[in-house]
């Protein structure tokens, strides 16, 4: 069923002289019927996802991919594409990923992975998913507003640091819920409720926490479906919002209280350490005891704000529109995943770095898109409002990953990189190897590989292949002393050297 009419004529007119876009809408139409995206609309998804695409892969190709975390995903997509639930050798000895995140979206790879055997392959997904979410985005700010806000806000979001920091960052699942949505919110900001909650809903096999952003759509529905009707037909507008947040509140529930505790091999949810729930290990683990109510208040009021990492990465999310998106209630829908990040106690999340605000970006967007189109702006002030966030966008973009592609480092291919892999085929297909953080991305297609000097990797793998060189900063998880330390007690134990060569290592039992 389609929304009412009065979902369009409840926003608030557009003042003399400003875009009269809405203008041209028959009476009582939802603003999201009509034609498709412009030809230009997908010339810049084009261009975007070119953009996405040369950075992930050249990044790979350089030898600047983690074990944590793309060869964790490639072989949960590698699973998948031999019929079997996912493993990852990474995490630990078939370690379930299922029991790590709630992921299944991660299945639907697997039948490009049978074309393409290759990270590669989740890279270029990665890309294509999120240069399509510009799409929706882009049209809606069309159809309220016009075609050149169109062109500078999906130019403006496909650029954005929150972009450039998740696909500068290898892959992740949170890909798949970008053009969820874009899609979700476009819908819900033409007023076309019953096609956002469609949109929304998938997002809850993309990953665990993201039931809570779909609860936080479900409540904009309702909110939305209940104005300007009595209590009855209210009613009757908010309960699909309403069906919607218990459907993703109960799928995150059951995802983090029954689910990832059965198949994680601790018997808990470990995710819930850095909330506070208890002591937490992994990459970079810095997990806190509770420390009661009084420590779960302070969490939810001052430790939103301090340290200032998080005041900075909150003025940073809301910079590219302006601070506008604080006018739109769509918004709110950001609230849950800002506040999980506000209380967690892992200090990656708090900063601009890494994947952590992919999905932020689609819906401060969308709200300043919704912002624009409730001022009821003039042409001149709208023009003023883009001209800002363009300038934004192109202050900050130098200092995120898109910035590396306007250095002429980024295209250069060290000779090292030839060295890495002429040793890495002499590894046999379907050995067990251990292998150093950058490399072992190279060889999860073919082999059985974990990360060298991680604590939960198989032990005796048949071969070891190590980079002795890389920068003292980069080495992880061993420091450059005890790596050497580690190779030492490898060949007392019976591992001979195969091949030494500009600083990499390669060892095997055999």
């Amino acid at each position: 069923m389609h929304a009412p009419p009065t979902d369009v004529a409840a926003l608030p007119p557009q003042q003399s002289g400003g875009p009269a876009r809405t203008a041209s809408q028959p009476s009582g139409e939802p603003l999201g019927k009509g034609a498709g995206p412009a030809w230009w609309m997908w010339a810049v998804a084009s261009g975007l996802f070119l953009v996405y695409m040369l950075l992930s892969l050249r990044t790979h190709e350089r030898l600047l991919s983690h074990s944590f975390d793309l060869a964790i995903f490639e072989q949960a997509v590698r699973s998948y594409a031999e019929g079997h639930l996912p493993v990852s050798e990474v995490k630990g000895p078939d370690f379930p990923v299922l029991g790590d995140h709630f992921s299944p979206v991660l299945a639907t790879l697997a039948p490009l992975y049978w074309l393409w055997p290759s990270a590669r392959t989740l890279l270029v997904a990665q890309a294509a998913l999120i240069a399509v979410s510009v799409l929706p985005l882009a049209q809606w700010a069309r159809r309220a507003l016009d075609s050149t806000a169109a062109l500078v806000i999906g130019v403006c979001y496909g650029l954005s640091w929150g972009i450039a920091s998740a696909v500068g960052f290898d892959f992740h699942e949170w890909a798949f819920a970008v053009p969820l949505l874009a899609c979700s919110l476009a819908a819900l900001g033409e007023g076309r409720r019953r096609a956002a909650a469609l949109w929304a809903l998938p997002l809850v096999l993309v990953k665990e926490d993201m039931g809570l952003t779909v609860a936080a759509i479900g409540l904009v529905i309702a909110w939305q479906g209940s104005r300007g009707s009595g209590w009855r037909t209210g009613w009757r507008g908010r309960r699909p919002g309403i069906a919607l947040a218990a459907a993703g509140l109960v799928c995150t529930g059951l995802a983090m209280l029954v689910w990832l505790p059965a198949l994680n091999p601790s018997g808990s949810y470990f995710y819930a350490a850095f909330l506070g729930g208890g002591p937490a290990g992994g990459a970079g683990g810095a997990g806190a005891a509770g420390g009661g109510l009084g420590a779960l208040l302070q969490k939810l009021t001052v430790g939103l704000v301090t340290p200032e990492t998080k005041v900075a990465t909150l003025a940073l999310l809301l910079a590219p529109t302006l601070f506008l998106a604080l006018r739109s209630p769509l918004v709110l829908i950001a609230l849950p995943t800002v506040l999980w990040r506000g209380v967690s106690d892992y200090q990656s999340h708090w900063g601009t770095g890494f994947q952590y605000s992919l999905t932020l970006m689609p819906i401060l967007f969308a709200a300043f898109i919704d912002a624009l189109h409730r001022r009821g702006t003039t042409a001149a002030g709208l023009r003023r409002y883009l001209a800002g966030a363009a300038g934004v966008c192109a202050l900050l973009l130098p200092s995120h990953a898109f910035g590396q592609m306007l250095q002429p480092p980024f295209w250069e291919t060290d000779p090292r990189v030839a060295v890495a892999h002429r040793l890495m085929d002499r590894i046999p297909d379907g050995a067990r190897v251990q292998a150093s953080d950058y490399l072992v991305p190279h060889l999860a297609d073919r082999t059985s590989v974990s990360l060298y000097g991680w604590a939960d990797s198989r032990p005796d793998p048949e071969w070891i292949m190590v980079d002795t060189a890389v920068a003292p900063q980069l080495h992880w998880p061993l420091s450059p002393v005890a790596e050497a330390v580690s190779l030492n007690q490898a060949r007392q134990r019976g591992y001979r050297t195969v091949a030494e060569e500009n600083g990499f290592v390669l060892l095997s039992r055999s």
